[in-house]
C-alpha cells in the first residue's frame, strides 16, 4: 500500500469510523477492489487528507456538495461524520442554505430533512 493510500485509509477511518469501514473493507470484493483503492487514495488520501483546510470546513463543502447532485445516500454518511468533524448543526444547516440558493430549494429542502433524520437516528434531536 503506498503511503497516499495509507493516510487516505486513516483519514477514511477518522473520518467514518472503524465500523463503517471495517463493513466495506468487509464487502469488498475482486470486481469492486479497484474502485475502493481508487476512492481510499484519491477522496481520502489526496483530498481530505490535505492539511489547507480544517476537516470541519471540508465536512461542510462535502455534505453542501452532496446535497446540490442529490447523493442522499452519500449525505446521510456524512451527516453521521460530522460528529467526528466538528462541524455543527449550525454548520450544516449554513451549508445547506446555500446548497438552496446555489443548486435549488428542492435539493436544500430533501437535504434538511435528511439531515433531520439522521441527526435524530444520532440521538442529536432537531436544535441540539
Amino acid at each position: 500500500m503506498s503511503e497516499r493510500a495509507k493516510a487516505g485509509m486513516n483519514i477514511r477511518r477518522t473520518i467514518l469510523g472503524d465500523a463503517h469501514v471495517d463493513r466495506a473493507e468487509a464487502a469488498k470484493t475482486e470486481f469492486d477492489t479497484p474502485f475502493q483503492d481508487l476512492i481510499t487514495d484519491a477522496a481520502w488520501g489526496h483530498v481530505w487528507a490535505r492539511d489547507t483546510i480544517s476537516l470541519r470546513e471540508r465536512s461542510m463543502l462535502t455534505i453542501a456538495l452532496l446535497a446540490g447532485l442529490g447523493n442522499d445516500h452519500e449525505l446521510a454518511m456524512h451527516i453521521r461524520a460530522t460528529a467526528r468533524t466538528g462541524a455543527t448543526q449550525d454548520d450544516v444547516m449554513e451549508a445547506l442554505l446555500h446548497v438552496a440558493i446555489y443548486a435549488g430549494v428542492p435539493r436544500a429542502n430533501h437535504a434538511i430533512k435528511i439531515a433531520k433524520d439522521t441527526f435524530a437516528q444520532m440521538g442529536q434531536g432537531e436544535g441540539q
